[in-house]
């Protein structure tokens, strides 16, 4: 092991253990014992009890934004400044999401008996502004793990969020075979489905279609480089999970709630949505699904943009074999990519429906945390990633070079 990887092993490490830290330390003014007395609530009312999740929210907006509104997108595309004044917005959002959230939890938690030593207006500031900084400090965390450690820090966070409840579930699960409320072979066939779902999620995520692309000679200087070939790689997800799966009940749940506004949240007919539009409903599998399946279209058109990727190409005096440059070019990369993005919809929509064909069935085993293709994927792509920087910096001297 070089030197260079010891050292970002263990800056990750030190910073992992910082996270978990920060969620074993309570909001400053509750009453200790009490929440000793409640399970896992240590966690839920820490100082990073919001998690990344209002991040997490501003992005996905700002970059829902910028696939409908131009100007955004352009800016993105801009270089290094661009993408700094979209990052400055992105915390502004979340800065925005944090305090309303904080704000609603402290309120809600001055009203529960014997929680708060002192419930009034300076606890529900304080408390607010804790957790707020919170979530900037794992912003923060994350944004040093990237530059200084190995692997993604946001990535890194959200999977040791979920892999921390691994041993409770498994002792959980034990616990209700022992007592004989679920069956062994409930419990194998879950263990068969995971297996095969993270062997999915490695192929799939590790796969691309390669476009073959030939350069045309480059003059460097004095010296003129000889013309060569290449390929571009087209992933078969490259829409990624949060986007799709995220949005997808936006679509229908948005309108709902703005005609439930209307009509009043009693109405027959709203009522009557709501309850078919739980989770493991029928109707909610279906939509969701068409939800996600479209979406996945939607947003790899944006990640992948054939007109984009075509003039990037012209400009470097790079073709594919056997198609003009320009117009060709893009209508041609256009349907690689959609019939690429044909198989990663219908895997992401297949990732999705897990929790769905578990509830509609009654096959669930008592998970502490949503258990989903979701988690599954964050996860699998998560050590994905750290294998390939732990291989890429191992190969690499000092000052950059390549051995």
């Amino acid at each position: 092991m070089s030197r260079e990887l010891a050292r970002r092993i263990g800056f990750t490490i030190g910073a992992l253990l910082l996270f978990r830290l920060g969620t074993q330390i309570p909001i400053a003014g509750l009453d200790v014992s009490r929440l000793a007395s409640l399970p896992n609530f240590n966690v839920r009312l820490s100082l990073f009890s919001l998690g990344l999740i209002p991040y997490l929210t501003a992005a996905i907006f700002i970059r829902l934004l910028s696939v409908v509104w131009r100007g955004l997108n352009s800016l993105e595309r801009s270089g290094e400044d661009g993408r700094r004044k979209i990052a400055r917005a992105t915390l502004g959002l979340t800065l925005a999401l944090a305090v309303f959230q904080a704000y609603g939890i402290a309120s809600a938690l001055i009203s529960i008996p014997e929680l708060v030593r002192n419930p009034d207006g300076w606890f529900v500031v304080t408390a607010t502004a804790s957790m707020v900084g919170g979530v900037f400090v794992l912003v923060w965390l994350s944004e040093q793990m990237t530059r200084y450690g190995i692997g993604n820090g946001l990535a890194l966070i959200l999977s040791v969020g979920m892999l921390v409840t691994l041993p409770r579930d498994v002792a959980g699960i034990a616990d209700v075979v022992r007592s004989g409320a679920v069956s062994g072979n409930l419990v194998f066939i879950h263990a068969v489905l995971w297996v095969v779902t993270v062997a999915m999620i490695v192929l799939v995520e590790g796969a691309r279609r390669n476009v073959r692309v030939a350069f045309g000679a480059v003059n460097v200087g004095a010296r003129q480089l000889p013309a060569r070939a290449g390929v571009l790689p087209i992933k078969l997800n490259s829409a990624g999970f949060l986007i799709p799966v995220s949005v997808a009940p936006w679509i229908f749940f948005l309108p709902l709630a703005f005609a439930g506004f209307i009509l009043g949240g009693d109405h027959p007919l709203i009522a009557a949505a709501y309850r078919h539009l739980q989770l493991g409903q029928p109707a909610h599998m279906i939509l969701v699904s068409i939800a996600v399946f479209v979406l996945a279209f939607v947003y790899t058109a944006y990640v992948v943009d054939p007109e984009d990727t075509a003039k990037s190409l012209a400009q470097r005096d790079g073709t594919i074999p056997g198609v003009a440059s320009g117009e060709a070019t893009a209508d041609y990369l256009d349907r690689v990519v959609s019939l690429t993005t044909v198989v990663g919809a219908v895997y992401l929509t297949a990732l999705q429906l897990i929790p769905e064909v578990f509830e509609l069935y009654g096959i669930g085993l008592p998970y502490s945390m949503v258990v989903n293709g979701g988690a599954a994927l964050v996860v699998v792509c998560t050590v994905l990633d750290i294998k390939t920087q732990v291989r890429d910096v191992s190969l690499t001297n000092p000052g950059g070079v390549r051995r």
